[in-house]
């Protein structure tokens, strides 16, 4: 297909942070963009802000009339229900319709394409390369599963030699892309419906990253996470690899660690955003921008200026009396390493962390693992599962069983609704809050840092 004769673009669950960046790219070059999503969000408002229109009922009446049109293209992510009206409709009239990787493949075929896999790490890597590459003044475009806050989107273009994307597993969707560079960041048990063996989701990262082309035609792995495969780049930490860091040290607040190239040590880099994990990211970041001859002093400014990403270690208020954290983890793995980071950056602390499991699937698989991550919180209020596009009638768990299993004492933990949980926040006696998730507990943000703002100024 060539997207260049396509005027008209609708997307089917456009609010999505994949759906949301390519939205805005095409609505960029001046094609006409609808869309619909079922909730009305911060970002689903901020793209209506730019001209994007959009509907928020299953409704075909809200169907624009060049829906049938040859010249349109419906875009839809494969977390669409089966039964949604529109989705039913659309199937039966759309001339032209195609999953978002596989317009995201489309996309990067006439460029060089970067792509940044893994269970976990994506979006802070490839948001921190892209941060490399723009500091650089390096020709780009970007795809991001966040937004970092030196941009305010999840889009950054800044030309059309490289374009950077995120290789979501789900659904197989990286399969569809065929990429310049790779970098695998980890392999973790996830999407337990679509992978319900671990084996399953290793075979499919092989089968990505054997789709690498030239030129570059270059695999990045990260040694302690990923598989081994021959003529593939190792990066690590503390492990001696092509490329590694060592040495972390936190000098008044801010992390620092040393990075070792093939040839030469860049000493005392800053790491962007806290955590090991972090530090991790930021390896694969730096080893792939030495690779493409980045000069080191345009990496450590860059490095220096890099203001974050929203939901992933965000820093919301910060007083004498009080710290507000938002992450987005939503995996046994990814909780463990946010709180250790809080541990970490904070000690002795009392952490009051709210978490909204995202799936029933997920939660129901890792009830265990879950319970394990959420007993090294101080205080925990659980929220109740949020289903995206499952139902509850499939699996046989709830935030109550989830709860039990958390051996928290009791007068610690407990449950509450989104809009009863201020009211509760009010009565914990913390030092630090996080909220925990990747469904709508982002809802919360802005009615606790008022109150925070209010009560701490």
């Amino acid at each position: 297909m060539n997207l260049n004769k396509i005027n008209f673009f609708y997307f089917l669950g456009i609010g999505g942070i994949g759906m949301s960046s390519l939205a805005r790219y095409f609505h960029y070059m001046g094609k006409v963009v609808h869309g619909h999503d079922q909730n009305k969000t911060y970002l689903t408002k901020n793209l209506e802000q730019e001209g994007i229109m959009i509907n928020y009922r299953d409704n075909i009446k809200f169907l624009p009339k060049w829906i049938d049109s040859k010249k349109c293209l419906i875009i839809y992510t494969p977390a669409i229900p089966h039964d949604h009206q529109q989705w039913m409709a659309l199937k039966k009239c759309g001339k032209n319709i195609k999953k978002r990787s596989q317009v995201l493949s489309l996309i990067t075929k006439e460029s060089i394409c970067i792509a940044i896999g893994g269970t976990h790490g994506k979006t802070t890597t490839c948001s921190i390369l892209s941060h490399i590459f723009y500091n650089a003044g390096i020709s780009f475009t970007a795809f991001l599963g966040g937004i970092p806050d030196n941009y305010g989107s999840n889009l950054i273009l800044n030309g059309n030699k490289f374009i950077l994307v995120e290789a979501d597993e789900f659904d197989h969707s990286f399969l569809y892309l065929s990429p310049n560079i790779a970098c695998i960041t980890s392999i973790d048990q996830d999407h337990v419906d679509i992978y319900p063996k671990k084996t399953c989701m290793k075979k499919a990262y092989i089968n990505f990253s054997n789709q690498i082309k030239k030129p570059y035609n270059k695999l990045f792995l990260c040694k302690e996470d990923t598989f081994f495969q021959e003529n593939a780049i190792y990066y690590s930490v503390e492990k001696k690899e092509s490329y590694y860091s060592n040495r972390i040290y936190i000098k008044q607040n801010r992390w620092y660690f040393d990075f070792h190239t093939p040839k030469e040590i860049w000493r005392s880099i800053p790491l962007p955003i806290p955590g090991i994990h972090n530090v991790k990211n930021t390896t694969a970041a730096l080893a792939i921008s030495d690779y493409l001859n980045i000069h080191q002093e345009k990496v450590r400014n860059a490095l220096y200026l890099f203001s974050g990403i929203q939901r992933r270690f965000y820093f919301h208020y910060i007083s004498k009396k009080k710290i507000y954290i938002d992450d987005y983890a939503h995996h046994p793995t990814e909780i463990n390493a946010l709180i250790h980071t809080v541990r970490k950056c904070y000690p002795k602390k009392i952490i009051l962390g709210i978490f909204q499991p995202h799936l029933f699937s997920r939660t129901k698989f890792f009830e265990k693992s879950f319970a394990r991550s959420l007993e090294k919180l101080d205080l925990l209020i659980l929220l109740d599962i949020y289903p995206a596009r499952e139902s509850p009638m499939d699996h046989n768990i709830n935030s109550n069983i989830l709860l039990q299993k958390i051996k928290i004492s009791p007068q610690n933990k407990e449950i509450s609704s989104l809009s009863k949980i201020l009211e509760k926040i009010k009565k914990k006696c913390f030092d630090i809050i996080i909220t925990i998730g990747a469904g709508n507990i982002d809802n919360l943000i802005i009615p606790i840092k008022k109150w925070l703002n209010k009560t701490y100024g």
